[in-house]
C-alpha cells in the first residue's frame, strides 16, 4: 500500500508539557519516531525576550520537526519571539490558549484566553505577519460556562479569520476556578464529538484531537475523523509504544527501532550532554519509563531513580540500570 499521510504532516503529535517535553526528552522521542511532530514545553514571550535565549530555544538538530509554544497575549511580544523562533530554525510556532493555571491565567496566558477570541485572532495576524513558518493554536473546546459547541466554534472562526488554519484542540472543557491544573486534565469528561463536529463542520481547517488517547489503535482510528492526533503524559510515562508511531501512523515500511538500540543512542547522547556540563539526572531522567511493562522494568527504573541524580553520577549507571531489563552484557549487546 502507498503512504496516505505525508511524512512531514501533523498526523501524530507530541504535546507540549511543563517540566517534561524539554530539548532531551524530544531527542529520546525522536529516536523512537523520526516522523512524528514535536513540541517545545510553553515558553512565556518574557522568558524569550528578556531571559536566557540559549535555555529556553536550544534544541538540537535531529528532532525536526519541532514546534516552539509560547505564552502570551502582547501581539507584539509575540510577534517578536515568532521571529525568533524562526530564526533559530523551529518548523512552526504554537500559542497555547489551554493551560488552565492561576498563574497563567493572571497574566492572560492559556485557557483564559478564549474568553478573548479578539485578543487571539489579532496576536495569530501579528505573527502570521513576523514569520513564513505555521502559526498554530493549541485551545480546550471551551472554559467555565462557555457554551460547548457553539463557543467553541465561534473562538475558532474568529482565530482562523486571522489566517490560522491549524488547531490543536484538547477535547475537555477548562475550569479556571476550582479545579487545578491536574484536575483538568481529568475532569469534565472528553468530548471527542464536539472535535469531530468541527471538523465537519470546517473541513478545510487542519484539526488535531488532544486529550485522554493511549496507544496507536487508538490515535489511528482518530484519522477517521480528524487530520492528527496529539498525545502527551501517555507518551512520556511509557514512550516504548512511540516506536510504532511511524508504521501506524505515516505508513513508513521501515522496521520499528528496537528498544535496547535506542536506550544506547541515548546513552551516547547522555555523555554528550557530560561533557556539556548537562547534568545526568536532567538528561536520564526521560528514560524512567522507556521499558515499562517489561521484565525488571521496576528494577530499572528504581534503580535509575536512586542514582542518575547522585554527585558525580555519569553513563556508567546508564549500563548497570540496563542490566535489570537485559541481563549482564549491555555493553557488548552496544557494540563496545
Amino acid at each position: 500500500m502507498e503512504p496516505t499521510t505525508p511524512y512531514s504532516s501533523r498526523a501524530f503529535c507530541l504535546a507540549p508539557m511543563m517540566e517534561y517535553s524539554d530539548r532531551h526528552c524530544r531527542y529520546l522521542w525522536r529516536l523512537l519516531s523520526r516522523h512524528a511532530w514535536l513540541y517545545s514545553e510553553m515558553v512565556t514571550t518574557g522568558a524569550v525576550i528578556h531571559g536566557d535565549r540559549q535555555r529556553f530555544l536550544q534544541f538540537n538538530p535531529q528532532e525536526h520537526p519541532v514546534a516552539l509554544q509560547l505564552g502570551g497575549s502582547d501581539p507584539k511580544a509575540l510577534a517578536q519571539c515568532s521571529e525568533l523562533a524562526q530564526e533559530w530554525g523551529y518548523d512552526e510556532v504554537n500559542l497555547n490558549c489551554g493551560c488552565p493555571s492561576d498563574r497563567v491565567q493572571n497574566n492572560m496566558i492559556g485557557a483564559v484566553l478564549m474568553r478573548h477570541a479578539d485578543t487571539v485572532a489579532e496576536c495569530i495576524s501579528q505573527m502570521r505577519s513576523a514569520v513564513s513558518i505555521p502559526v498554530t493554536v493549541k485551545h480546550r473546546i471551551g472554559v467555565d460556562d462557555m457554551e460547548d459547541y457553539a463557543g467553541l466554534l465561534a473562538f475558532v472562526d474568529t482565530v482562523a479569520s486571522a489566517g490560522c488554519t491549524t488547531f490543536i484542540v484538547h477535547a475537555r472543557k477548562a475550569w479556571l476556578q476550582g479545579l487545578s491544573p491536574k484536575q483538568n486534565r481529568e475532569i469534565p469528561p472528553l468530548r471527542y464529538d464536539l472535535v469531530y463536529q468541527l471538523k465537519q463542520d470546517r473541513p478545510a481547517l487542519e484539526i488535531i484531537i488532544n486529550g485522554g488517547l493511549t496507544g496507536l489503535s487508538d490515535c489511528a482510528d482518530q484519522l477517521n475523523h480528524v487530520d492528527g492526533v496529539m498525545v502527551g503524559r501517555e507518551a512520556y510515562h511509557n514512550p516504548a509504544w512511540l516506536a510504532g508511531v511511524d508504521q501506524a501512523m505515516y505508513h513508513s515500511k521501515k522496521t520499528k527501532p528496537d528498544l535496547i538500540n535506542v536506550y544506547g543512542q541515548y546513552v551516547d547522547y547522555c555523555q554528550q550532554q557530560l561533557t556539556q556540563g548537562v547534568r545526568l539526572g536532567t538528561v536520564a531522567k526521560h528514560l524512567l519509563g522507556l521499558f515499562h511493562g517489561q521484565r525488571g522494568a521496576r528494577l530499572f527504573r528504581r534503580y535509575l531513580s536512586d542514582h542518575i541524580h547522585k554527585p558525580g553520577a555519569d553513563t556508567d549507571v546508564l549500563w548497570q540500570a540496563l542490566e535489570f531489563v537485559q541481563g549482564p552484557t549491555p555493553r557488548q549487546a552496544h557494540g563496545q
